[in-house]
């Protein structure tokens, strides 16, 4: 016990330069924690794809239109359990800068496809009783004030003219991980109008969504689904969800693994800052650890007086930022729309990874300055002067 109390007076000698140590560090614990926060919240998509739904689209590209007739002979395909689809509609609402998912889906199908958004059976009735009706998510919900209801106008870009969607139902997520900013409405509402407007897109999809029964044979069910329109008018690229997702950010890969080496690069700077105090306290206590050894006292007992001041101003640091972390995160998603980032949590493995890292960069620090002070003899000790 005597041992713990001298490590904590020795780690609280200098409270200025141990604060501001301290503060550093947890700095740069918070903008590690916010980085890889970023970072999963990119992947939050893949992240929440199930591994028994599929997704078929044109072979050219995505923005490529597929026929509606498809969707009976992919329902016909053994292993398949529900074929659904979904048009990327566009428009704006208010102004463009309010951006959300805006899709045209089969109504009947699309909850069946995504269990994961939950509908109470009478807003969902009311959604299929009306053919102008939407679904929207709880967050969006919270975010523009939409009701039960509220009538939205949008302003048609992809699709022109003036839309007006009634609010009947409010999806909820299963969990934090699944968007709650999308917005569903009928594709046969869409599909008249551009058969009154413009015949030449009505009948098209965006693309399917396929739910299968066993995820061991999603290869096989796509192999299937793309050689059946191998040479029509609008061939398939079948592949599973999470490979769709993982398509769109594709991109962005530069942006994501520069956040990624960025916030390991932050874990060497707190090692260099930690590292930089521990080796300043252990030159000015060169005499002292020379009195202990003239006393009896082990390398050991050096090591552990080092290592454990080391220690304890990581664990304060890093629990400090760790706290901090926290309110940070929850600021930033309060302020950025939330279409940015529909997704956006700390996951516990960004918790474990910086109180890890932390923990590392403790041990790390101590090593020099325990090599100079086990190296140092008595005599060479007691004679500096620093």
């Amino acid at each position: 016990m005597k041992v713990l109390k001298l490590i904590w007076k020795n780690s609280m000698r200098h409270k200025l330069r141990t604060s501001l140590t301290i503060f550093g560090i947890a700095i740069a614990v918070i903008a590690f924690g916010f980085l890889r926060t970023v970072v999963t919240a990119w992947y939050a998509g893949v992240e929440a794809s199930a591994a028994n739904r599929l997704v078929t689209r044109n072979s050219v590209s995505f923005i490529f239109p597929l026929p509606y007739a498809y969707r009976d002979r992919i329902a016909r395909i053994p292993g398949v359990e529900t074929v659904s689809f979904a048009n990327w509609f566009g428009g704006v609402y208010i102004d463009k800068n309010r951006f959300f998912a805006r899709m045209a889906v089969d109504a009947g199908t699309i909850l069946d496809a995504y269990p994961e958004f939950r509908v109470s059976p009478e807003q969902f009735d009311a959604f299929l009783k009306e053919r102008n009706a939407c679904i929207v998510g709880a967050d969006l919900a919270r975010q523009y004030g939409f009701k039960i209801g509220d009538i939205i106008p949008m302003d048609g870009d992809i699709y022109p003219g003036k839309w007006e969607f009634v609010v009947r139902a409010i999806y909820q997520p299963r969990d934090e991980k699944i968007d709650g900013t999308q917005f569903f409405f009928h594709w046969t509402y869409l599909n008249e109008r551009m058969r009154a407007e413009m015949p030449g897109r009505a009948g098209e999809v965006g693309w399917y969504i396929i739910k299968i029964a066993d995820p061991a044979d999603a290869a096989s069910i796509s192999g299937q689904i793309d050689e059946m329109f191998v040479n029509s008018r609008a061939e398939t690229k079948t592949e599973t969800e999470a490979a769709f997702q993982q398509s769109f950010i594709q991109g962005t890969s530069l942006i994501i693994n520069l956040f990624n080496f960025i916030s390991f690069v932050i874990i060497g700077i707190i090692m260099l800052v930690l590292g930089n105090t521990m080796i300043m306290s252990a030159r000015e206590r060169t005499k002292e650890y020379a009195v202990l050894k003239t006393l009896g006292f082990s390398g050991q007992h050096i090591v552990g007086l080092i290592a454990g001041e080391s220690m304890i101003i990581s664990v304060l640091a890093g629990g400090l930022g760790l706290l901090l972390t926290y309110p940070v995160v929850g600021a930033f998603s309060l302020v950025v729309p939330k279409s940015w980032f529909p997704v956006f949590y700390i996951e516990p493995s960004t918790i474990v990874l910086a109180g890890t890292a932390a923990l590392l960069v403790g041990i790390a620090a101590a090593f020099f300055p325990i090599q100079r002070a086990l190296r140092t003899t008595i005599v060479d000790g007691l004679r500096f002067v620093g």
